[in-house]
């Protein structure tokens, strides 16, 4: 029951990222947001999240991890329902934002109480595994959710739908996690730290998401990049003379930990960015509805699954290394088979050799990297070690996706004409030079460190 809390957890975390996207005309509409300003519905959520989950991931080891999971579960349900009142573009924003902090609260609580729930090995991997299925299946399903909800009861209801599920895990949690105790008084909450890493990070990810569409020599662009690079160097200064730093410098040794933050920003650049392009090539080149779309992510959806359950046996089997290698592998194989099968005429039937590659490589990754991202580390470390690798992967995807569009020749929603089937087989093409590339780099530092290591 404690796993499926969790799992259920990660599912309206990865469902709310994907659901919103199908709503977005209604909320033009309905709210009256220019074309603009429309982006900041989705936009406002990525840069809250990314900005606070290092503060998120040591709430969890400082303030405790069932207390940092409530606190987020409950963050969600009334931010979600404060969401589907909304009558203002303003007010959906800001819930958008607080939405975005309840995510980075409540995703490495999630993360850091399966990291000590369970013994690190077959029984830890498994239960990442049932995690990162549950993490998957949102992220594909969200959009045929999405679909149905929308036609159905208009866009409020995508917002509405978080709200029972969420207060029930926060009231689930109470009788199924280990209480907290009393917090340790000699351990102290790093402030200054959490502030000026808070603030830096999150104008980062502001500027990855902001400068693209309206350009990096902006006003606001420049004193974004300006302030982010101050404040991270005073992160910088004041972490080296913390008590208690908000990320202790052992972290930054743990060569493990660093390789899967590596792992994390690679595979939200990529892997991660395929379903922006798939959708464009789904609904402006073969005009599929919304709900056509959700239907056509199902594939998808099944193929991760099974990919994050097939990790997990693999790790068993081959080692991390090599199960991360032959993930990566597939999934560079998948995506370039996906790239060459987009054209004006194909059939959903020639994209599944690929999907299917490419799935099954994205689970293998997804849950491997996690993995990897716990292995070794301290219990009282897990919740920052799982901010800085979810915060790697924020960030990741902020600027893959914002290359991505870029190296495609800028294709969005309105897009169109021949331009935009070249623009959709260039990115998901570099998608896969991408992966490749990280896969060959994990094999040379493999065999540079086997001396070593040996």
């Amino acid at each position: 029951m404690a796993l499926l809390v969790l799992a259920l957890a990660q599912l309206v975390i990865s469902l709310d990222y994907n659901i919103v996207y199908v709503a977005l005309p209604g909320i033009g509409a309905g709210l009256g947001f220019s074309d603009h300003d429309l982006q900041w519905v989705v936009s406002a959520y990525v840069v809250a999240t990314g900005g606070f989950l290092l503060l998120g991931g040591r709430a969890a080891d400082l303030l405790g991890r069932r207390r940092t999971f409530v606190a987020g579960a409950l963050l969600y349900a009334s931010s979600s329902l404060v969401g589907g009142l909304s009558g203002t573009p303003g007010v959906l924003v800001a819930v958008r934002a607080v939405q975005g902090i309840g995510g980075s609260l409540l995703f490495p609580a999630t993360l850091s109480l399966i990291n000590t729930l369970y013994d690190e090995g077959p029984a830890r991997n498994r239960a990442l595994a049932v995690w990162g299925a549950a993490g998957a299946g949102g992220l594909c399903f969200g959009s045929l959710l999405g679909g149905v909800l929308v036609e159905a009861f208009g866009w409020p209801s995508v917002f509405f739908v978080n709200v029972p599920v969420a207060a029930a895990l926060a009231v689930a949690a109470v009788p199924l996690f280990p209480a907290d105790g009393p917090r340790d008084r000699a351990r102290r909450f790093d402030v200054a730290g959490a502030l000026t890493a808070t603030g830096g990070v999150t104008l980062v990810v502001f500027l990855l998401v902001h400068a693209p569409a309206e350009g990096w020599d902006t006003p606001t662009a420049v004193a974004s990049a300006v302030l982010s690079a101050v404040l991270l160097t005073l992160f910088s200064f004041v972490e080296r003379r913390a008590r208690d730093p908000l990320v202790p410098a052992r972290l930054f040794a743990h060569r493990g930990l660093l390789g899967a933050m590596g792992v994390t920003a690679l595979f939200s650049a990529t892997f991660s960015s395929v379903p922006y392009f798939l959708t464009l090539y789904f609904q402006t080149v073969h005009g599929y509805s919304a709900v056509a779309t959700g239907f056509a992510f199902l594939v998808p959806a099944v193929v991760v699954a099974v990919g994050t359950q097939a990790g997990e046996r693999a790790v068993a089997v081959f080692g991390m290394r090599r199960m991360l290698l032959g993930g990566m592998a597939s999934g560079a194989a998948g995506a370039a088979a996906l790239a060459l099968a987009f054209t004006s005429d194909g059939s959903y039937a020639r994209l599944l050799p690929g999907i299917v590659l490419l799935g099954l490589g994205q689970g293998a990754a997804w849950t491997g990297m996690w993995i990897a991202a716990a292995a070794g580390v301290a219990p009282g470390d897990q919740g920052v070690a799982s901010g800085m690798a979810s915060t790697t992967l924020q960030v990741g995807g902020a600027v893959g996706l914002a290359v991505l569009v870029a190296v495609a020749g800028g294709v969005g929603q309105s897009a169109s004409g021949p331009g935009l089937l070249d623009g959709l087989r260039t990115a998901v093409l570099v998608i896969a030079g991408g992966i490749g590339c990280g896969a060959l780099a994990l094999l040379a530092l493999h065999r540079t460190s086997r001396p070593s290591s040996s």
